[in-house]
Formats: structure tokens, sequence, C-alpha cells
């Protein structure tokens, strides 16, 4: 720290907050959290056992964030078809944002620092210029300082950035598997609720 100069601190700042994002972000984008297996069957057992009251419709949309979006559609399952596709349209916007969440700071993160190391490594060669230009070349124990401080910078603004950019490219990836299988998942419900009233209706 003390050899790369003042700009290796909002380095490690940067490094300590992508670490604490990427833990966060591994926490909470688990698919048994996001997407309890087997909850449509779930819904669709109480539905026909006709247990699928406000408080379960409730306890559904606080159970996860597929819940969340499948009650918005439940809420609406009186209306007809559209009314019900678009309840749930709208709820998987809100629910794709909030898995979303920190994902615009870890790419923020990946590409200011090697900005940083980039501009240790300026500072670095601009000490290295000022000591030639005050003490020659004779000294090369002062010119190392500024060497130093510009490859040590410039690596540990790489070493922070490329880690931080594969964590935010493989969360993008998985957030839109996971927004692809919500989508799935609620064209599912719709198709089930309102395949069976239909088909009631028919017989």
């Amino acid at each position: 720290m003390r050899a790369g100069g003042w700009l290796m601190w909002p380095i490690l700042a940067c490094s300590v907050v992508a670490t604490a994002l990427v833990i966060e972000r591994a926490l909470t984008l688990r698919r048994s959290r996001i997407m309890p297996e087997d909850l449509v069957s779930r819904i669709w057992q109480l539905h026909r056992q006709g247990k699928l009251g406000a408080d379960q419709i409730e306890e559904i949309r606080e159970g996860s964030p597929l819940g969340r979006m499948l009650a918005a559609g439940l809420v609406n399952l009186s209306h007809s078809r559209e009314v019900m596709k678009e309840a749930l349209s709208d709820a998987g916007r809100h629910v794709v944002a909030d898995l979303e969440r920190y994902l615009n700071a870890l790419g923020t993160i990946a590409a200011v620092s090697p900005l940083l190391g980039l501009l240790g490594t300026v500072v670095g060669m601009i000490k290295m210029f000022t000591v030639i230009t005050s003490a020659g070349v004779g000294n090369p124990a002062l010119l190392a300082g500024g060497i130093a401080t510009a490859l040590l910078t410039t690596a540990a603004g790489l070493f922070v950035a490329i880690p931080t950019l594969l964590c935010h490219r493989f969360f993008e990836g998985k957030v839109d598997r996971l927004a692809i299988e919500m989508e799935a998942q609620a064209l599912r419900l719709v198709e089930v609720m309102k395949g069976e009233r239909e088909d009631a209706g028919e017989s």
C-alpha cells in the first residue's frame, strides 16, 4: 500500500465493496430462493381444494420473488386472461428490477478500478520525471519509487476489475435466465387456471 501511493486506498475500497456485492448477489440469486420447486402445482392444488384465499395468496407473495409475481396474477383471477397476463407482466418487471439490484454498481467498479490504476500509472510517471528533472538519472532508488507506484496501482486496478467484471457478467446472465423461467411459470399459471375455468364452463 505504501509503495503504491494514495491511489491504492480507493482501489482497496473498490475491492471491498465489490466483494460484499458479489457475496450478497450470490446469496440472493440462488434459484431455490427465487423459484421454489412446484410452486404453480401447489397453487393449483390449493385452487382445486377451494383453499386459495387472500391469506394463502399473501403467503405466496411473501415466500419468494416468483411468488410475488404469481400473486399479482392470482389477485386478478376473476378477470380475463388478458388482465391476468398484464398483471403478471407488470409484477415481473418489478421482480426482475429487484433481481438486478447492485449489478450496475458492480459494473461501475469493474470500469472504474482500471482507470484508478491508470491514474496511478500517470502519477508514478510524473513522480519519476520530476525526480529526473531535479536529481538526474544517477539515483536509481529514487526512480524506482515512481516506477513502483506506476506498476503497483495498474496491477491492483486490474486485479480488482477482472474478477468484478466476470462476476457482473455472470450475474447478468443468471438474472436473464431466471427472468425467462419465471415468465414461463407465469404463463403456465395462466393456462392452468384459465384453462380449467374455461373447460368447466364448456362442460
